[in-house]
C-alpha cells in the first residue's frame, strides 16, 4: 500500500472527527514514506493544522463551498474533461466496471471518478502504475492546483503533491483545453444553482460513445488494499 496516496486521498475527503484526529498520523505517514520532498510536505502543514484544530463546522462549510458547489473545482475528474457529454457516461461505466473487476465496490454517494476514491484505489497498486495513472490526469491536477492557489486555499498543496508524483508533466494542449472553460465562483450561489440545473448525465452504457484514453488509463488499475483508520474505506 502506498500510504502517501492514502494520506492525500484522506485530505480531500469531507472533514469529520476521524480525519481531525488523524492529522498527526497522516503527517507521520507522509514523512516516513518519503515519496514527497520536504517542501511538498511542508506545504501541506497549514491544511493539516486547520483540519486538526479548526472548528469542524467551518471546515465542512468551506469544503462544500469549494468542491461541491463549484464545477470548476469539482473533485469528479470526468467533469473537467467530458462535462455533460455522453462520453462521460461511458467513461464512468468503464471505471466502475474496472473497480468491480478488481474486487473494489464503491459505497456512498460519490461517483466513481471522485478523486479521493481513485487515489484510494491507486494506493493499492505498484507505485509505477499509480504514477502512470496520475500522469493521465495531471493536467486536471495542475489546473485545480492553480485555481485553488489563486484563492489562497490550503488545499492547493494537495494537488501540487499529486502532480509531483505523476510520471510525466501535463501537456500544454490538455491544459489549454481545460483553461478554455470559464471558472465559476463558489461564492455566487445564484449563478451556481443555474449551472447545476442543466441536464444530468445518464451514466449508462452507450455503444456509440466511448473514451479510449480513459480506458487506457483505467486498464492500469487493479484491486485495493485495506485503508488505515484515518482514511476511511470505499469497499
Amino acid at each position: 500500500m502506498t500510504l502517501t496516496l492514502k494520506a492525500l486521498s484522506a485530505l480531500l475527503t469531507y472533514p469529520d472527527e476521524a480525519l481531525a484526529r488523524g492529522t498527526a498520523e497522516i503527517e507521520t505517514a507522509l514523512r516516513d514514506e518519503a515519496l514527497l520532498d520536504a517542501s511538498a510536505i511542508e506545504g501541506l502543514r497549514p491544511l493539516l493544522a486547520e483540519l486538526g484544530g479548526r472548528d469542524l463546522f467551518d471546515l465542512q462549510e468551506r469544503f462544500v463551498l469549494l468542491f461541491d458547489r463549484s464545477r470548476s473545482l469539482s473533485l469528479n475528474l470526468f467533469e473537467h474533461v467530458h462535462g455533460e457529454s455522453r462520453a462521460r457516461g461511458q467513461a464512468m461505466v468503464d471505471l466502475l466496471e474496472t473497480y468491480r473487476a478488481g474486487g473494489f465496490e464503491p459505497v456512498g454517494p460519490e461517483l466513481p471518478d471522485h478523486l479521493p476514491m481513485l487515489l484510494e484505489f491507486l494506493a493499492a497498486r505498484p507505485l509505477d502504475e499509480a504514477r502512470e495513472v496520475l500522469a493521465d490526469t495531471v493536467h486536471i491536477l495542475v489546473t485545480l492546483r492553480d485555481r485553488l492557489d489563486r484563492r489562497q486555499s490550503p488545499y492547493a498543496p494537495v494537488f501540487a503533491a499529486l502532480a509531483s508524483l505523476a510520471a510525466a508533466p501535463p501537456a500544454a494542449e490538455a491544459l489549454a483545453e481545460i483553461a478554455a472553460h470559464p471558472e465559476d465562483d463558489p461564492e455566487d450561489l445564484a449563478a451556481l444553482d443555474a449551472v447545476w440545473e442543466e441536464a444530468a448525465v445518464t451514466f449508462g452504457p452507450d455503444p456509440n460513445a466511448g473514451c479510449p484514453a480513459g480506458r487506457e488509463m483505467l486498464s492500469r488499475m487493479g484491486p485495493p488494499a485495506q485503508p488505515p483508520a484515518w482514511a476511511g474505506g470505499g469497499s
